[in-house]
């Protein structure tokens, strides 16, 4: 059989591994995107962008088409209490005010990335992995359907937290049920007549257990919710079981009047069940490498799981580039060695933020200063520049980034 060969092939054709694909291949590398699905498609709701990865989607060109579909986050957005009493602020820009969060459809991110993929990307769907021989020079892949192998310099898993890739690299972390169930959906903002200005701010209610999340998609037409309840029961890592509205409206009833609207407004929801996982010990073995969920899966509390795998992106293109086809392993040793510490050190902030959100608190002002207390660690990850970093790491190696 006749073999392809490229320079990276990247398994997963979600935002994680259309994002690997945009920075690899505007760093000059002939990619080759393989997704299982028969289509390139997004389940879910709304992912909100932070400036740590909007900055990285500036520098790609893709900014203004993002801006086009997005809904910018204003600084009047608050913690509140459940009966809607503000505790804090929560951060939404980086340090300097320049760049503010946003909120996105994942379809909508996903269609940028899509559209935005030059000449130098091959996207091909129905394209289930079944093994991957990885030599000292080159790593194949062979498919489910028995077409033509792929040959690669690289293979990036970017298949999610459920990934195959993952299983040719290391032995997959245990998944730990958390003990929360989080229901999502959308609604018109057009239905939400408030004083809280949910199309442009994101808001979270926090009661003894639970907490409630909203912010705005789609230009701030939409408003995508996130409900999180204890759950005694173990509940799949799925974005399309569906939910009951009505055991919604009763575990919030009595809540700020704003919630209870919006939530007497669902006609249907979806639920999936949190799970957390330690670090993997390791991401790269021979010519085979992991990013996003395949690599460090965390729960959503610090809204990080989307924009983690965009820097990740970013962080492997830069090296790759830098380093040359001729040692790839040396870049991914480096991609490995700088990312692994930092998206440990944020699986770590997302674990403590959600016993912030959940936790039942005696004395809610306890609750109120630990949260106040957290806000330091998002603004944290929101000024983070991995690009920088990549170019500090190699300086103090005594080499220059291209």
């Amino acid at each position: 059989m006749a073999e392809k060969h490229v320079d990276v092939a990247v398994v997963g054709g979600g935002i994680g591994g259309l994002a690997a694909a945009l920075a690899l291949a505007t760093n000059g590398l002939e990619v080759m995107v393989l997704e299982q699905a028969p289509a390139l498609a997004e389940v879910g709701a709304g992912v909100m962008l932070s400036p740590n990865s909007l900055r990285l989607l500036r520098r790609w060109g893709v900014g203004p088409a993002v801006d086009a579909v997005a809904a910018p986050i204003q600084i009047e957005s608050f913690y509140r209490r459940s009966d809607g009493t503000p505790v804090t602020r929560l951060v939404t820009a980086d340090s300097n005010g320049t760049i503010t969060c946003a909120g996105i459809h994942r379809a909508d991110l996903l269609g940028v990335f899509a559209a935005a993929l030059p000449e130098n990307v091959v996207v091909q769907t129905n394209k289930r992995v079944t093994d991957i021989n990885s030599t000292e020079n080159v790593a194949r892949l062979a498919f489910e359907d028995g077409s033509d192998a792929v040959t690669a310099n690289l293979v990036v898993g970017a298949d999610g937290i459920q990934s195959r890739v993952q299983h040719f690299v290391v032995s997959p972390s245990t998944p730990v049920n958390s003990g929360v169930v989080a229901y999502r959906g959308l609604l018109s903002t057009e239905q939400l007549a408030d004083s809280y200005n949910l199309a442009t701010t994101c808001s979270v209610w926090m009661g003894d257990g639970k907490h409630f999340l909203t912010f705005p998609v789609r230009s701030g037409r939409l408003v995508n919710y996130v409900a999180f309840l204890p759950s005694v029961e173990s509940a799949a890592e799925s974005w399309s079981a569906e939910g009951d509205p009505r055991l919604l409206q009763e575990a919030f009833e009595g809540w700020d009047p704003i919630v209870v609207k919006l939530l007497s407004l669902i006609g249907r929801t979806h639920w999936w069940g949190i799970y957390d996982r330690e670090p993997l010990s390791r991401w790269v073995r021979g010519r085979v490498t992991l990013l996003g969920d395949a690599a460090h899966a965390m729960q959503p509390h610090m809204g990080q799981g989307a924009n983690q795998a965009i820097e990740d992106a970013a962080a492997l293109a830069l090296l790759l580039h830098h380093y040359g086809p001729k040692n790839v392993n040396d870049a991914t040793a480096t991609y490995e060695a700088l990312r692994m510490e930092h998206t440990a050190r944020v699986q770590g902030g997302s674990r403590a933020q959600a016993k912030r959100t959940d936790s039942a608190y005696d004395d809610l002002s306890r609750r109120d200063a630990d949260l106040a207390a957290g806000l330091s660690f998002r603004q944290f990850i929101y000024d983070y520049d991995v690009e920088e970093q990549v170019h500090a790491y190699l300086g103090r190696q005594g080499r220059s980034a291209l």
